[in-house]
């Protein structure tokens, strides 16, 4: 299983947050590596979060939700 966690957005800041905007797969689908998955949306910058390994995605965090830096959103089985 692989961890995929939102991206550190600060050094500095350990509270630092940001907002899962967007899902491009769905819970349960399969994912190639180097899929894009997510989009996340800090202060005024988007970001896209490929998958990191083949394999099913579940998703832990809800489109719009805030999440700290660091924190788990989904794991590739």
């Amino acid at each position: 299983m692989t961890e995929i966690a939102f991206p550190v957005l600060s050094e500095t800041d350990p509270d630092a947050e940001g907002v899962l905007a967007t899902w491009f797969f769905g819970d349960g689908d399969s994912v190639a590596e180097g899929d894009l998955i997510a989009e996340v949306a800090v202060d005024k910058v988007d970001m896209e979060i490929p998958a990191p390994a083949p394999g099913v995605l579940r998703l832990l965090v809800k489109e719009g939700d805030v999440v700290k830096q660091g924190a788990v959103i989904a794991r590739i089985e």
